[in-house]
């Protein structure tokens, strides 16, 4: 059988729906990471029974499934060459929530924010609060143990894991929940996939040697957010594993598996008490990183709610950009680094000012910092929407040399962050880099990037050579690799190393335990690909010169114009996010309709197309065709994507090529064709609401026609104007 073939039998066999067109192949190409893998399809089930039949298909067909949800990922998780599974559209609904016991289950495609609106009226919310919240899924957060401002007070995903409902390998159906040491021991009795995965966790984590091994061998178990493999250590807590505690959870060991165990398509959370309405945030300013950093363990005594960095990189970008040059209001002078310590109080505001102030005397005392203002109620909003913003700020640069993701969620020890930042910035002089910092400095975690020319083969040989020195540092830490954003791509190669080959194989065999056919998400975590290959750009290769009729010199040509995406998906939000961007995204849920997928649709076809006209393609005019061009991302956008003007440059340069439609001469010739149209207006209005009609001039049949009136503007001018305009000699007003 064809694959073509096999593809349209699982297209008709599923609620929902499958795609397999080179348009939609390519929007799946990438994520928000550094990479670019053509899929063999993309799926966006409907129901639980559509998991299933992907599963056995990918079984039956030997392919991989790659589940996705925003396809915000860093790390290459939700890119590769089998059909990916996007949950986004149709798993949206919020099954349940128990007052009693404050927990919440939803389905996997639930938007963070979206999820907390609901739950704000019950007087809680789900904590783990990433950068990307107005548009990431619980899903993906699931799938990355995502942590993002909070974790200092509120812990990470898996800390809230109740209950996930998953299906297997095998297309089996499975619950995951916390039960008894007993309990377990039943569980690996029988035949089925889901008792062969109970008996292969007992058999590998009873072995005291492996416990050893993971104790040793694991990052600290003082660092709270970590993703460095799949979490066996959390099982070691287990009396059953040598631990204390008589209950276990196997879904914690799912949280933070990126999909390569089980697909998610349920999941119950714990959430917490709202936090205080009385907060005061605290914004110091800094002369040096180093500085900012040594603060933070004074600060961190202050029993803080946020404790965020950032760097001034991106600060310096934000000044350029519309909507977050808004947000910088606070800052005084130049800072190095600016510091967000919030303090709350669920008593009154007098004490939360307390707090502000004990921690500004500590502060001072230690000599820390030049400046440090208060800011309260909308105007924290403000400084938290700026630090949202750094991921997509960072793809504003202008060129090819840009902040590369290579090493960007390592996590230590509070006590050791200081030392480790001073030997990595000693590291990245030695490389002749001057890296980006910022994010969870209280959490001992930065988000650190170097800027590198992924175009050009000695920026490949540093993406790798950097991540492999980094690696070695956070080893001498015995830090994680990676804090919340997971190990995919860029850092499953590094795990033999980072806990040990010893344990690298017992991962493995808790990996085949789980997926005996390799159909899950295969390439990511164990057996990785190789991190310095299948990036979105071709080292060493000649980049196109595109002639314009619009000058695009500001971003050097139009195809760095749409290389300013990096795929953070701000474009994804929803209306209570605020805002307009972007409304066609928010009228059809569909990846195709985003501000991203324009961006990402036209380097592809500008970057990969042998025809002479790079822009003559129909599957460029299918993704540009429902964008109303309201300019919203180039407001909104933290890149600067501007899609209204890629998208007028396109339909030139597409026209030149393929001539204008029908609708396009009528809508061109309105004010022609109405006043034609209005020496017969009635037959006109008859005419032009036709449904033939309608369908010929490009126009959809629910919609109407606006009818022409009987009488002209003109016409009730000539027939009434000389009587109004004299007004027996008076002035009169006109309103418009």
């Amino acid at each position: 059988m064809s694959n073509s073939h096999a593809l349209e039998q699982l297209a008709g066999s599923l609620e929902g729906d499958l795609f397999y067109d080179n348009l939609h192949k390519t929007l799946y190409a990438t994520d928000a990471s550094a990479y670019r893998i053509i899929p063999q399809a993309v799926a966006l089930p409907k129901s639980v029974e559509d998991i299933v039949r992907l599963v056995q298909f990918a079984v039956a067909n030997k392919t991989t499934l790659i589940p996705r949800t925003a396809g915000t990922s860093l790390a290459g998780q939700t890119v590769g060459n089998g059909i990916v599974v996007d949950v986004s559209k149709y798993f949206t609904n919020i099954l349940g929530f128990d007052a009693e016991n404050k927990t919440v289950t939803v389905q996997p495609g639930v938007i963070r924010d979206e999820l907390n609106l609901y739950l704000k009226p019950h007087g809680v919310f789900f904590g783990p609060n990433t950068s990307t919240s107005n548009r990431c899924m619980i899903g993906g957060m699931v799938g990355n143990n995502s942590s993002g401002t909070t974790s200092i007070r509120y812990g990470v995903t898996r800390d809230k894991i109740v209950e996930i409902k998953a299906v297997l390998a095998d297309g089996s159906k499975a619950v995951f929940n916390t039960i008894t040491s007993a309990e377990f021991i039943e569980k690996t009795k029988g035949d089925s996939l889901e008792s062969a995965i109970y008996r292969k966790l007992y058999e590998e984590l009873s072995n005291e040697a492996n416990q050893q091994e993971i104790k040793n061998e694991f990052p600290k178990p003082e660092i709270h957010r970590r993703n460095t493999g799949y979490a066996v250590d959390v099982l070691l807590k287990s009396d059953l594993f040598g631990g204390t505690e008589p209950t276990i959870n196997v879904g914690k060991l799912l949280c933070g598996s990126e999909g390569t165990l089980a697909i998610t398509t349920e999941v119950t959370l714990k959430v917490d008490d709202l936090p205080p309405s009385n907060n005061i945030m605290v914004v110091t300013h800094f002369d040096n990183i180093q500085e900012s950093l040594e603060a933070v363990v004074v600060a961190m005594k202050h029993h803080l709610y946020t404790c965020e960095m950032i760097d001034d990189t991106i600060l310096d970008c934000t000044k350029h950009n519309k909507e977050q040059s808004k947000n910088r209001f606070f800052i005084q002078g130049e800072p190095k680094a600016i510091m967000m310590f919030e303090v709350g109080s669920y008593i009154s505001m007098e004490e939360a000012e307390k707090q502000a102030d004990a921690l500004i005397r500590d502060l001072e005392a230690n000599n820390f910092g030049y400046a440090s203002p208060k800011l309260y109620g909308a105007d924290i909003e403000k400084v938290n929407e700026l630090r949202k913003a750094g991921l997509g700020l960072l793809g504003s640069i202008v060129g090819d040399d840009k902040a590369a993701d290579s090493i960007e969620d390592t996590a230590v020890e509070l006590s050791d962050l200081p030392n480790y930042i001073a030997d990595f910035s000693a590291m990245m002089e030695r490389h002749g880099q001057s890296a980006i910092y910022y994010a969870h400095a209280g959490a001992g975690e930065l988000h650190l990037r170097p800027v590198l020319n992924l175009k050009t083969k000695e920026g490949v040989y540093q993406f790798r050579n950097i991540a492999t020195e980094v690696a070695i540092l956070v080893k001498k830490y015995r830090g994680s690799l990676s804090g919340e954003h997971g190990d995919g791509i860029v850092r499953g190669e590094f795990l033999p190393f980072m806990i040990g080959e010893k344990n690298y194989e017992l991962l493995k065999r808790v990996k085949l335990a789980f997926d005996p056919n390799s159909v899950l998400n295969m390439g990511k975590i164990v057996n990785a690909l190789k991190m310095d290959e299948n990036f979105r750009f071709e080292a060493g290769r000649v980049e196109p010169d595109i002639k314009t009729i619009q000058d695009f010199s500001d971003s050097l040509g139009i195809l760095r114009a749409a290389e300013k995406c990096n795929g953070s998906g701000d474009c994804r939000k929803m209306p209570s996010a605020g805002g307009t961007l972007c409304p066609s995204y928010r009228a059809t849920r569909d990846e195709k309709d985003t501000t991203r997928a324009r961006a990402n649709a036209l380097r592809e076809y500008l970057t990969h197309s042998d025809k002479e006209n790079k822009f003559d393609h129909k599957e460029l005019y299918e993704v540009f065709e429902l964008c109303v061009s309201c300019k919203a991302c180039a407001s909104e956008c933290p890149s600067n994507v501007d899609v209204a003007t890629l998208k007028a440059e396109f339909l030139y340069q597409y026209q030149k090529a393929n001539g204008f439609s029908l609708r396009n001469k009528l809508f061109a010739n309105n004010a022609k064709m109405n006043k034609m149209g209005s020496l017969f207006p009635s037959l006109t209005n008859i005419v032009t609401n036709l449904s033939l009609v309608k369908k010929a001039m490009g126009i959809a049949p629910e919609r109407e026609v606006p009818h022409l009136a009987k009488m002209t503007f003109r016409k009730w001018l000539e027939k009434n104007g000389k009587n109004k305009s004299i007004n027996n000699g008076k002035k009169s007003g006109v309103v418009l």
